[in-house]
């Protein structure tokens, strides 16, 4: 029996043995610095954090990826390209947070570069937490002065990560990975922040992305008249999609299939303005916008782009005015009391108790139901 266990444990020594001898080192590859490998496809969001960004981070090390971000009422972007980074502008002061939970999400310690577009608060605002998160490589900016507390915050985090501004002309160009990057504006001087804005190309395979900051007729018109190839896939709306921008002349010449606009949820300068919308459904263009549907997300694999949304995926962001009034009809509902017998408009200030509440989808729904209407919100 002794032998029999010895025998047992010689044979299970030279097994393992031989286990081990077979197993086959694994190779990890290394990730460009700066950037997190991530393990789920481009654009694959199942979700929103409570600070405004993906809960599922997209792999970030491949392809071409841009990221608009929802920064309510201001202009943010983020674009990966093989591994590289651009951050085109951050939104507001406010949004620093925001933008730095972003960059930590995906794991972007690095920004080989940041774009301010031009001086305003709501584009370089909320770089502050980019440059508190991220190291940078090149800094741009139309202007290396400019008179506000944001723009002194801007410059003085820079000057943390040793940078400092570097102000481009119309036709300089660059690689990020494997997109090529030109800017096309401003072309000349403007004393108004908006038309000094850095409008940039981004060309990936054969497909294209446009960005306008709050570039408007005067300085699109400069443009054209250099002669710049601006035709683009996907246009980010210039100036959150105010009638001051996004011309007919200058929308001819890009002629996108899809437009992105960032602004604000009932902001107060109502954009996008029905002028807007109105010539980019002229131009059959696909609107995506911030305001209905959060982050916006652009993955493109060289020859088409493929869009996904935080929310409302098919919601009616370009509707005509009479399709908004159906729209809008059809959101009409009327509170019955099932104890009363009257019904009422869902802000009355005589609504019944739960218990006793019965919704009615239409007016005439209420009047056949043998419901009376309300005597004091008059439905």
């Amino acid at each position: 029996m002794r032998r029999l266990l010895k025998l047992i444990a010689v044979i299970a020594i030279i097994a393992f043995a031989l286990t081990a001898c077979d197993a086959t080192p694994v190779n990890v590859p290394q990730g460009n610095v700066g950037v997190e490998a991530q393990t789920a496809s481009p654009g694959s969001q199942t979700g929103r954090s409570a600070s405004g960004g993906p809960t599922d981070e997209p792999a970030i090390d491949l392809g071409f990826t841009v990221y608009y971000i929802d920064v309510g009422q201001a202009d943010a972007a983020l674009i990966v390209c093989d591994g590289e980074t651009m951050l085109i502008d951050g939104g507001n002061a406010s949004d620093s947070s925001l933008i730095y939970s972003f960059l930590e999400r995906h794991g972007i310690t690095h920004l080989d570069y940041i774009v301010g577009t031009h001086a305003h608060e709501d584009h370089i605002g909320g770089l502050a937490g980019a440059l508190n998160y991220a190291t940078v490589g090149v800094a741009f900016c139309p202007v290396t002065e400019y008179d506000s507390r944001v723009f002194g915050n801007f410059v003085k985090y820079l000057g943390e990560r040793d940078v400092s501004i570097t102000v481009p002309n119309h036709g300089d160009s660059f690689m990020l990975g494997s997109a090529d990057v030109k800017i096309v504006g401003p072309t000349r001087d403007h004393r108004e922040p908006n038309n000094t804005s850095i409008v940039l190309k981004i060309t990936y395979g054969s497909t294209s992305f446009l960005f306008t900051g709050d570039a408007e007729r005067p300085a699109e018109q400069d443009i054209l008249e250099a002669g710049h190839d601006i035709s683009a896939t996907v246009l980010k709306v210039g100036h959150h999609g105010s009638d001051t921008a996004t011309t007919y002349p200058f929308l001819r010449e890009i002629m996108p299939q899809y437009a992105v606009i960032s602004c604000g949820t009932d902001n107060i300068y109502g954009h996008p303005t029905e002028d807007a919308l109105s010539r980019l459904r002229d131009a059959d263009v696909t609107v995506f916008r911030t305001d209905m549907q959060g982050t916006i997300i652009c993955v493109s694999d060289g020859e088409a782009v493929s869009i996904t949304t935080d929310r409302n995926a098919t919601a009616q962001t370009n509707p005509t005015e009479r399709e908004a009034e159906t729209v809008e009809t059809a959101e009409e509902y009327y509170i019955g009391n099932a104890k009363t017998h009257k019904f009422h408009k869902p802000d009355c200030s005589g609504l019944p108790d739960e218990k006793n509440r019965v919704t009615l989808e239409t007016r005439d729904a209420a009047i056949s139901g043998g419901f009376e209407p309300c005597g004091t919100c008059k439905p």
